[in-house]
């Protein structure tokens, strides 16, 4: 019986990044030896065992076969007799399909390491094409390892559209996709992510509400990159850096979805996008099982974005109005939320992503005030149904007084 370590922990220890999880291969066992051993059963699909110390994942030594649909559609098969290359071949990337003997050595029978050295995303077989999952997992790798200088091979991406075009991605189930989407958001460059699904036709099938966005003009003078899917990319990618939750991330992806609706003969203005927006975004979240957090979050984006950049023009009742749908009172750290989408939406344009947001500091400062007054703090006169009239006027007078601290400046669209 020989033990290996496969997969993204060898992968991530030759490229020095820290092994989050491993997974070992068991060459020459059988499931008897397995269980004779100590190790505990689980799945059903294929044997695999966990370590009865270290609880990690060993799986026997398999190969795989087409025998129906989508990314479950397979049987399998495992012998003791079985060597390691075939069960390395059957797995998606070169970079995936090495391993790491017991003594120290590297079986990289695809060629993993040079690929690593030119920062190639590269299938490893003809069989890749049998997986649809593959598509997303590629895509989010990319958005992983483009800090490295990674892209995806030009052939790998051949193989990822005819997957698309061969219709095999529509049999993803919406919570496979989700999670693989969630994953990517996570990713430092998230938006490569999204730029890999389209250029492959995978986000036109997935994510139509997105992809419709590349190719809609915006004017030049609030957006210098004019194009609103360009545009959206820019906002998440703010978010990235800016190391933002995962929520935050989907928002500024779904902030303009309006933006695609907009009547041919109005662009490049859009008026009203941001109640047009709210109805995709439902339709998204809705197909994709998407958590209602999540979804709430990209609708209160989408529909009070521009009210949060334009919100020193405003009355102070009109803000006070805003906060309160935003449920300042119960739920703060959700309007930090917005805030933060909202001034990634303000930096994700060309030449843009360093400006000031003085809108975000205002609007911290304004959940401060409004939340500091309390019906214990107001005069003992006021009682009964006086209180919530009052607390309304001491709250939009604080809100007023904080607006006058501000200086009049230039806020984006």
């Amino acid at each position: 019986m020989q033990v290996y370590l496969v997969g993204g922990a060898v992968r991530d220890q030759l490229l020095g990044r820290t092994v989050v999880e491993r997974d070992y291969v068991v060459v020459g066992a059988t499931p008897e030896q397995m269980l004779t051993a100590g190790y505990k059963p689980v799945g059903s699909d294929f044997p695999v065992f966990l370590h009865p110390q270290s609880k990690e994942e060993y799986a026997l030594a398999r190969t795989e076969r087409k025998s129906g649909v989508g990314y479950g559609g397979f049987t399998f098969y495992t012998s003791p007799d079985l060597p390691l290359e075939e069960d390395l071949i059957r797995r998606d990337l070169t970079i995936n399909a090495m391993a790491l003997a017991e003594d120290g050595s590297i079986i990289d029978p695809y060629g993993g390491q040079q690929d690593l050295h030119n920062r190639l995303l590269r299938h490893v077989s003809p069989a890749f094409i049998e997986d649809p999952l593959r598509v997303l997992r590629v895509a989010r790798f990319a958005a992983r390892y483009a800090p490295l200088g990674f892209s995806v091979a030009p052939e790998t991406l051949a193989l990822m559209q005819e997957l698309v075009n061969q219709g095999e991605i529509n049999h993803l189930t919406p919570e496979r996709i989700w999670k693989e989407t969630q994953r990517a958001l996570l990713e430092d460059r998230a938006d490569v992510y999204f730029e890999v699904l389209r250029q492959c036709g995978a986000l036109k099938v997935i994510m139509p509400e997105v992809d419709a966005l590349f190719g809609v003009p915006q004017r030049p003078e609030y957006h210098p990159e004019v194009d609103t899917g360009i545009h959206t990319l820019m906002t998440l990618q703010r978010a990235c850096e800016a190391q933002y939750s995962d929520r935050v991330r989907f928002a500024t992806v779904l902030h303009d979805l309006g933006k695609a609706l907009t009547p041919t003969d109005l662009l490049p203005r859009h008026a009203e996008h941001e109640t047009r927006g709210v109805e995709p975004i439902r339709a998204l979240c809705q197909r994709l099982k998407v958590p209602s957090q999540y979804q709430q979050l990209a609708e209160l984006v989408c529909r009070e974005h521009l009210l949060c950049h334009r919100v020193m023009e405003l009355r102070p009742g009109t803000i006070w109005r805003l906060l309160q749908r935003l449920d300042v009172l119960r739920r703060p750290e959700r309007v930090e939320e917005f805030i933060q989408a909202c001034e990634c939406d303000a930096r994700g344009r060309l030449g843009l992503e360093n400006r000031p947001y003085a809108q975000a500091h205002f609007m911290r400062e304004a959940i401060q005030q409004v939340r500091n007054i309390r019906a214990i703090d107001l005069p003992p006169h006021i009682q009964g149904a006086d209180i919530g009239e009052a607390l309304i006027e001491a709250r939009i007078a604080a809100i007023t007084v904080l607006k006058n601290n501000y200086t009049q400046q230039q806020l984006p669209e």
